[in-house]
């Protein structure tokens, strides 16, 4: 006796917006720890006082963000 073939239909692509809004933590921590790094060359560069002045809000959010990605699932 024999099983019936199935066939299966394509799964449809899934689109960036889609794969980016299921919050997982690794790719958003990653973010967060880019943001954070900016933040500390921003506060560290000499020539810019543009960048100077927004380094630590830069830092904070990338702290805060860190922060409420590290409570989304793996």
């Amino acid at each position: 006796m024999s099983l019936p073939e199935t066939t299966a239909a394509p799964l449809p692509r899934e689109s960036l917006l889609a794969r980016l809004l299921r919050f997982r933590r690794g790719p958003w921590e990653g973010l967060a720890t880019l943001l954070i790094g900016a933040g500390v060359v921003m506060l560290m560069q000499p020539l810019f006082l543009g960048l100077y002045t927004y380094s630590f809000v830069t830092i904070l959010a990338g702290t805060l963000m860190f922060v409420v990605v590290s409570h989304f699932p793996d």
